[in-house]
């Protein structure tokens, strides 16, 4: 859609939102009140997808800017009153995030053949010839893998050493190395993307390789039914923290037309609500990681939940914020 386009189409919902806000501004309504029109909310999201849309097409900067405050100004008017951040949070998590990935859905097809290739190919390598894993792992590391997978472990997942911890203090341990994989696959992104490169495709490696090498070895009751049930949100979440990582790659190998410091600042605008989202699906798998899948429940429950869980996350990153202002 060429700009003139654009604008001529949501020229009407930008001049609505400039009207209440106006309104709003003048009479600077007590701090706290709820009193906001009821459409509000739904004007300013709209304008937070144009604004997004406008900034991926790399419309002119004048338009950009312009929805730039726009959405700043209702940022102001919606958040500072009482009860807002439920509101955001809700608005984020229903609209936000899933639009913004299918913004960046380059990105992110991208990160998955970068992380779901390699751990396909050494998955299979491994299935067939189990030493493989030692080119990967350490024979300390390898064999902690299998410890915590062996058919007499009465809590898979977990090592001798820590198989007497509370789920409670499994859920911290899992919360902090899930986000920690995922920032740093983002953060890696700086080093113009080989980072985010490079971890997307070792992890791949590693967790292929690990998944042949138990199945060779036959914990099939034992692995798969604990890692279905938080793969769809643990996985999918490494893949979108890879794709925001390749966004702010991009801004350091190509500024375009702004400046590289612009460019990134560009970029990682872009990708932070992709990094917020998967976040609270690490978080969401940590907790289903602690206190789901080392359950007692019957393997057949856990494979029907993991189906379910994978099934809901697909038709709700292709179908959440459509007819809200989210139309990709």
């Amino acid at each position: 859609m060429r700009q003139d386009q654009f604008e001529q189409r949501y020229q009407s919902v930008w001049d609505s939102l400039e009207e209440q806000l106006a309104v709003l501004e003048k009479f600077s309504f007590r701090r706290g009140s709820n009193e906001l029109p009821a459409d509000l909310p739904g004007l300013y999201r709209q304008a937070c997808n144009h604004y997004a849309l406008a900034r991926a097409r790399r419309y002119s900067p004048q338009l950009v800017e312009l929805l730039h405050r726009l959405v700043l100004r209702g940022h102001q008017q919606l958040y500072t009153r009482r009860g807002a951040w439920l509101w955001r949070f809700i608005s984020f998590v229903a609209v936000g995030f899933p639009v913004s990935l299918r913004l960046s859905i380059g990105y992110f097809w991208t990160a998955l053949a970068l992380f779901l290739l390699p751990a396909l190919l050494v998955g299979g390598l491994c299935l067939v010839d189990n030493s493989l894993i030692y080119s990967l792992m350490s024979d300390a590391e390898v064999s902690k893998m299998a410890e915590m997978y062996q058919p007499d472990n009465a809590r898979p997942g977990r090592t001798i050493e820590r198989s007497a911890e509370s789920d409670f203090a499994m859920f911290g341990f899992y919360i902090f190395n899930n986000i920690g994989i995922g920032f740093r696959t983002f953060a890696m992104g700086i080093l113009a993307g080989v980072g985010t490169v490079f971890t997307l495709f070792y992890n791949g490696l590693v967790i292929g390789g690990v998944a042949g090498y138990l199945s060779s070895l036959g914990y099939y009751d034992t692995f798969w039914p604990f890692v279905c049930g938080h793969s769809s949100l643990e996985l999918t979440a490494i893949v979108i923290s890879g794709a925001s990582g390749l966004m702010l790659g991009r801004g350091v190998i190509t500024p375009g037309r702004y400046g590289r410091l612009d460019a990134i600042r560009l970029q990682a605008g872009r990708a932070v609500p992709l990094v917020m989202g998967a976040g609270l699906m690490l978080l969401a798998a940590a907790f289903i990681e602690a206190f789901w899948s080392a359950s007692d429940l019957p393997n057949l429950i856990k494979y029907l939940a993991a189906a379910v869980l994978w099934t809901l996350m697909i038709l709700y990153f292709i179908f959440a914020g459509r007819g809200t202002g989210g139309t990709r």
